[in-house]
């Protein structure tokens, strides 16, 4: 479950990193902010049995690297030496979350 909390907290800063760009009144800073707030509300949930360490690095991954794509959908330029280190950014997203184990792994063990 800390995983799934994580996966969309991750989801979320995505929303709210695209929308820092576009927001121009109130209101879009409103609904930003409350993304903001729900995206960190479930980062902090997901510490009660991700490491904090495993968890914040897997929330930024999946932040940068989803915001990078979404940037590119909405015309950002990209290259593709850009791209190379993305796809290493991901393979340690992808270490931190394979050897990492949560509370409850660690005390079955």
């Amino acid at each position: 479950m800390a995983w799934f909390l994580l996966l969309l907290a991750g989801s979320l800063e995505v929303v709210w990193a695209t929308m820092l760009k576009h927001a121009d009144s109130l209101l879009d800073w409103l609904i930003t902010l409350f993304f903001i707030a729900v995206s960190f509300l479930l980062l902090i949930r997901s510490y009660k049995t991700i490491p904090v360490a495993a968890a914040y690095t897997v929330f930024v991954g999946i932040g940068t690297t989803a915001t990078y794509f979404v940037g590119i959908l909405l015309g950002d330029p990209f290259s593709f030496i850009q791209l190379l280190f993305l796809a290493l950014l991901v393979t340690g997203i992808i270490g931190m979350k394979v050897f990492t184990n949560t509370d409850k792994e660690r005390s079955h063990q």
